[in-house]
């Protein structure tokens, strides 16, 4: 299953999960260090949700769950 919303087309993106260690300047220390960067991915909430299409079918598909609360889904 590609992570993909049929709506609004939100797909996994890449980020970084940082860590630091160390007392900040504002506390004392000299600083925060970065230490690590950890690769990770951001998925959407998808849903797999009845959708009410316009010619009037029925159709299940992945939809974020932003898409659901906007409204821009006809649920069946």
């Amino acid at each position: 299953m590609a992570r993909i919303c049929a709506i609004t087309g939100k797909r996994p993106v890449v980020g970084g999960r940082i860590i630091h260690k160390g007392v900040s300047k504002k506390a004392g220390g000299i600083g925060l260090q970065l230490v690590k960067n950890n690769k990770r991915k951001f998925r959407p909430n998808l849903q797999r949700v009845r959708v009410k299409l316009p010619s009037g079918q029925v159709k299940r598909m992945w939809v974020a769950a932003k898409a659901i609360k906007a409204g821009k889904v006809n649920k069946a």
